[in-house]
């Protein structure tokens, strides 16, 4: 895969479409495939809604703009290969997209325009090892296979999980603010505590 060694295959766990993060923000699981570790990613509603209508197979009447996109890839010839979310920068996340072809470069891309299209493609998503390393989580319930979690307890999950992954993230970005203090970084530094206030402020009832 190009030098893409230390990547881990995932798969979508569940969406959130309950608008319930401030400013109406959604998210989307991912969980590795040969593994229980989750990572959640917020991502904005056009795109959490074109995933979720590629999830149900459900076909809009007219194209939405990820099925343009494939039209399009499809009409020069090509197919996606596969997409990978390779880089977690600034409480950011960032992906490309490897295409069957040698003679194009893999494009970067948003994680959520990423997996709407590999979804379109019927690819596979990778995550980099080392973000699943840094901020991936198992669930504390043992023991309940996934089908058998009713929507209600998949709710109540969900919004565990973020919780527990926006402290992850808070952590992190308070340690940052104090090397960017103790290093003069002002500007950083400014934009690390408006990210840290943003997610003190997030709703998950």
């Amino acid at each position: 895969m190009n030098g893409d060694n230390d990547i881990i295959q995932v798969e979508i766990y569940g969406i959130s479409l309950s608008s319930s993060l401030t400013g109406g923000g959604y998210a989307i699981i991912l969980k590795e495939v040969e593994g229980e570790r989750r990572v959640p990613i917020i991502i904005g509603q056009f795109e959490a809604q074109a995933i979720a209508l590629q999830l149900e197979n459900i076909t809009p009447p007219r194209p939405l703009t990820h099925d343009l996109l494939k039209n399009v890839i499809e009409a020069f010839g090509f197919s996606i290969e596969y997409i990978v979310i390779n880089e977690l920068k600034d409480s950011t996340f960032y992906a490309r997209i490897k295409f069957d072809s040698e003679t194009i470069e893999d494009i970067d891309a948003r994680p959520s325009d990423a997996i709407a299209l590999a979804l379109k493609f019927n690819a596979p998503i990778y995550i980099s090892a080392s973000i699943l390393d840094e901020i991936g989580f198992t669930p504390e319930q043992q023991g309940i296979a996934d089908g058998n979690i009713d929507e209600e307890k998949k709710a109540k999950d969900t919004k565990a999980d973020l919780k527990e992954q926006r402290q992850k993230k808070l952590e992190k970005l308070k340690k940052d603010l104090e090397d960017a203090v103790a290093k003069e970084e002002y500007e950083k530094a400014a934009a690390l505590r408006d990210e840290i206030k943003k997610l003190e402020n997030y709703n998950f009832n």
